[in-house]
């Protein structure tokens, strides 16, 4: 069983996800309504994910992404809020958050996008999908040609399943390798877009033109 931390300054918000996850067989193994607490319960609960809202009053979800960086804590975090803006959707996911949803998501939605991170992999509400790529597609950066064709063409096919938010074993499935030989691409296209993590990895390809 898939296990979450949820982390929403609203008790009633946070005890009704929790009632709509355990229906689905995800387990809430902690709760909190500000990032410092949330840091250490996440510390002691070892979740798999953790659900996190951005807007709370003392400590936000943008400084406990920034936090769990700095403890080099890697659990996948996907942000659940009602704010639908460009900015904090792109200041989140470089803060480190690997996934984004607004809180009008249906259960299936919400449990399919916790699994889909816990597998590895990462997840954008479809609704800003497309000002997304807007806001980061500002033009190919002078250095995109080179960058592309420092990937060789299997790691393009890898780059562009990632894309897809595929964790590291439906890329090997899809793929047919091994899913030791997907992770060390993973890791190579990490180091040749000098990025910190997948989601990070993605807005530098887009970026820089290298995805279409």
């Amino acid at each position: 069983m898939t296990r979450v931390v949820v982390v929403d300054d609203q008790t009633l918000v946070r005890q009704g996800i929790r009632s709509l996850l355990e229906v689905a067989e995800v387990e809430v193994v902690g709760e909190a309504d500000d990032g410092l607490a949330a840091l250490d319960i996440i510390m002691v609960a070892m979740p798999d994910v953790i659900l996190l809202d951005l807007r709370m009053p003392r400590y936000d979800g943008i400084w406990t992404l920034e936090r769990l960086q700095e403890r080099g804590i890697e659990t996948p975090v996907l942000v659940l809020t009602t704010f639908n803006d460009d900015d904090l959707v792109l200041k989140a996911l470089r803060a480190g958050a690997r996934g984004y949803l607004l809180k009008d998501v249906t259960v299936e939605q919400l449990t399919g996008a916790v699994r889909t991170l816990a597998d590895g992999g990462t997840l954008i509400a479809p609704s800003i999908t497309d000002r997304l790529l807007r806001a980061i597609r500002s033009g190919p950066s002078p250095a995109a040609a080179a960058t592309a064709q420092e990937l060789t063409e299997r790691e393009l096919e890898v780059m562009r399943l990632v894309a897809e938010g595929y964790s590291n074993r439906e890329i090997a499935g899809a793929l047919f390798l091994a899913e030791g030989t997907v992770k060390n691409h993973v890791s190579t296209i990490l180091l040749k877009l000098d990025a910190r993590d997948r989601t990070n990895a993605v807005l530098r390809a887009l970026h820089e033109g290298i995805l279409r």
